[in-house]
């Protein structure tokens, strides 16, 4: 059974493929989840208005409209995880997904388990709701992260993150000064071992400096530390 067994999670699959939709549909049930199938990709902000997903399932190939822009077009409105699952296997799809705003990419055909450990690494790294004693807040000047509400803000503009890049921005805010080397991040962030080739980190990354005003060419507020990793700057928020 899945490990999500305080409440039941709901997750979102959106497979043009009804056939393999059900399948999968019925692997999650039978895991704990409660699903919703959707077909087209055109129904989907629709569906995630109303049915409030814990988690999203998407694949890229949808009529009606596309997975790529289905993810781009959410991520303003749905803090929720964003896994895609897709045939289309290139380096380019896999930074283009990152960059958009998804927060895994599993390649089909994918075993049954494999995906259910993507899902529930997804699940309990993201855990939206938090208890009151567990909520602190980090200030760097015109900087505020708030882990219990889980928002960002730079000189009062709030700034929209996905699950993951929040989780990112926290470690690195609340190790400030200190240096991450990437297998740490990797493992904390994503829950899993870093492979050696995974490009998600130095995505997420880009897509933090974009947002928070930093510059990708010369990095001043998060800083790349060659050899080593990441380096949150205290001092070059205000």
């Amino acid at each position: 059974m899945s490990d999500n067994t305080l409440s039941v999670r709901k997750i979102l699959l959106v497979e043009d493929d009804r056939q393999l939709s059900g399948l999968v549909s019925e692997f999650l049930i039978s895991e704990g989840f409660e699903v919703k199938q959707e077909y087209r990709g055109d129904a989907v902000e629709k569906t995630v208005a109303s049915f409030a997903p814990d988690l999203i399932l998407l694949d890229v190939m949808l009529p009606g409209k596309d997975g790529f822009s289905l993810c781009r077009d959410l991520r303003p409105k749905y803090a929720g995880p964003i896994l895609i699952l897709t045939a289309k296997g290139t380096d380019f799809d896999q930074v283009l997904g990152l960059e958009i705003g998804a927060d895994d990419y599993v390649i089909k055909p994918v075993e049954p388990r494999v995906l259910l450990a993507r899902i529930n690494a997804l699940l309990r790294r993201g855990q939206f709701i938090v208890k009151p004693q567990e909520s602190s807040e980090v200030s760097y000047g015109g900087l505020s992260i708030n882990k219990g509400s889980r928002q960002v803000s730079l000189d009062g503009e709030n700034i929209v993150c996905t699950s993951q890049e929040f989780d990112l921005l926290w470690l690195l805010a609340s190790k400030a000064g200190e240096v991450q080397n990437r297998d740490y991040i990797y493992k904390a962030v994503v829950g899993r071992p870093y492979d050696g080739l995974d490009r998600s980190i130095d995505v997420r990354i880009s897509r933090l400096r974009k947002k928070l005003r930093d510059s990708n060419e010369t990095p001043f507020r998060i800083k790349t530390i060659w050899g080593q990793g990441y380096l949150f700057v205290p001092d070059a928020w205000v």
